[in-house]
């Protein structure tokens, strides 16, 4: 099986895909940390221009979340009806991302795993501690829901009705930011990840890898060092574009910009082209033992 190996960059690893392109560099492209942008899809949002873009999140919430599995709508203080076209709105993107991913990414279509849809109306800057300020680079890592290796895949859609763009930093290889921080990483005491999970902590058993992840998440916010001079490209995502990204391997930031949804869904490295390419099979790698 090859090796990811960490890569030395010069630009920003984004790449554009359009209609007209063929879809089979889709998956090669995610899998080795390009942010794949779709410049020329459709989705409107006239139907629910009242209740998207009034001020619907609620006090301290970052953005609004919907679970499609239940219907539930969090982080949102509007009207019922407000909220009622709000939640049509979310669930009517959650099934549009979904479709695409599947014919983008039709290897993965099997295996999908979907999760939480966001509204995001407010913009990135807001008070909040370096842990959970998304203008600092990162990886994603999720405290109390671990991926236990799998994959974090999340599709972006920038539907700003006055022009705005979406604006993000991108950072340095995921090989790279674990070679900096695994060094200082602190790793799972035997029996917490069945503990955490017993006491409701956390969602599910967290695992060896979910530890070193989420080790790695809070050492690159917590470094304003790192912030201040790690490599990094800034890129623009206009209104109407949409772009998908393996969150947790790609080092990235939101820096600013207003009215965005995201979908995220969960991906076994079993339905990958290259495992090696996972940030699993890199951080074994590099620790030289099994981390699930």
């Amino acid at each position: 099986m090859p090796v990811a190996e960490p890569l030395t960059r010069t630009q920003p690893p984004v790449a554009v895909l359009t209609r007209q392109d063929p879809r089979a560099p889709a998956a090669r492209l995610l899998e080795h940390g390009s942010v794949l942008l779709l410049p020329d899809r459709d989705f409107d949002t006239s139907a629910f221009a009242g209740a998207l873009f009034a001020d619907v999140a609620a006090d301290g919430a970052k953005t609004v979340s919907y679970d499609p599995t239940t219907g539930e709508l969090k982080g949102a203080a509007a009207s019922e009806a407000t909220r009622a076209r709000l939640t049509a709105a979310v669930a009517t993107y959650a099934r549009w991302a979904e479709a695409l991913v599947g014919e983008l990414l039709p290897g993965y279509a099997a295996s999908l795993q979907l999760r939480r849809t966001s509204w995001r109306p407010r913009s990135a800057d807001h008070n909040l501690s370096k842990r959970k300020d998304d203008r600092r680079l990162h990886v994603d890592a999720f405290p109390a829901n671990p991926v236990q290796g799998r994959r974090i895949l999340r599709v972006f859609r920038n539907v700003n009705p006055d022009g705005e763009s979406r604006d993000w930093r991108l950072g340095e290889p995921f090989a790279d930011l674990a070679g900096r921080f695994l060094p200082t990483a602190q790793p799972l005491a035997p029996a917490a990840g069945a503990l955490l999970q017993r006491l409701g902590i956390t969602k599910g058993r967290r695992t060896a890898y979910d530890q070193l992840m989420l080790q790695l998440h809070d050492q690159a916010k917590d470094s304003d060092a790192y912030q201040a001079s790690a490599p990094h490209w800034d890129v623009s995502f206009p209104p109407g574009a949409t772009w998908l990204v393996f969150t947790d391997a790609v080092v990235h930031a939101a820096l600013g910009g207003r009215y965005a949804f995201e979908q995220t869904f969960y991906l076994p490295i079993e339905a990958m082209e290259d495992q090696a390419a996972s940030p699993l099979r890199t951080l074994e790698r590099l620790t030289g033992r099994a981390l699930v």
